[in-house]
């Protein structure tokens, strides 16, 4: 099992970005996948998750709205499209595999099987 996340980079204000992450050894639908970011010095803090099963998507609530969680199940790849880019969205982003289908509250980013290594979203002017 191997999580490959990447399109993080720098961006303006109000700007857009498209965050990847390819999985490998397994197949979308027996997991829900989750974007997780961790900011300096703070925790780390879920983002959105897409189950597995029946592509159900959860946000939280500092960026319902802006980002949106999907998937391609050809590409075996979940996209983070990030709108409305604030200062505060600065991060590092990692993907992340439920233990199964459904995705576990975004709060319970320690009981999250696998993830990535990581790419940096950097929003400054």
């Amino acid at each position: 099992v191997q999580l490959q996340a990447s399109g993080g980079g720098h961006v303006q204000p109000g700007g857009s970005l498209r965050l990847s992450c390819v999985a490998s050894g397994f197949a979308l639908a027996d997991y829900g996948i989750g974007w997780f970011r961790q900011a300096p010095g703070k925790e780390r803090e879920g983002v959105a998750c897409i189950s597995g099963h029946n592509e159900a998507t959860d946000y939280s609530r500092s960026v319902k709205g802006r980002f949106a969680i999907s998937r391609d199940v050809a590409k075996n790849t979940v996209y983070l499209q990030m709108n409305s880019l604030k200062f505060e969205d600065s991060a590092v982003y990692y993907c992340a595999t439920d233990v199964g289908p459904v995705c576990a509250p975004l709060s319970l980013a320690s009981i999250r099987d696998e993830w990535g290594q990581g790419t940096l979203v950097t929003v400054s002017s």
